[in-house]
């Protein structure tokens, strides 16, 4: 699978999920967030595209929250603790 390229436009496609227009973009991948990216699709049955596009829809709402003095917060399972979550 390639992970490099040119970044460019395309507004002509309709995108999934019935938002609107799509703009491609081509992005390099580490091998990490690239087996992230495939863990991801695979749990949610999504494809590629829109656990993209979910994953920065919510990277934005977190830093939009933090940024508003905000914070957020994690129970990994049922019965643990709820973590904040730190980003740097």
């Amino acid at each position: 699978m390639a992970t490099r390229g040119a970044v460019s436009a395309d507004r002509g496609q309709t995108a999934g999920r019935g938002h609107g227009s799509l703009a491609k973009v081509t992005v390099n991948l580490t091998p990490r967030a690239l087996q992230a990216l495939g863990e991801v699709a695979e749990i949610t049955g999504d494809s590629k595209t829109d656990t993209i596009n979910r994953a920065l829809q919510l990277y934005a709402f977190v830093e939009k929250t933090i940024a508003k003095g905000g914070s957020v917060h994690l129970r990994e399972s049922a019965d643990s603790e709820l973590q904040q979550i730190r980003f740097f």
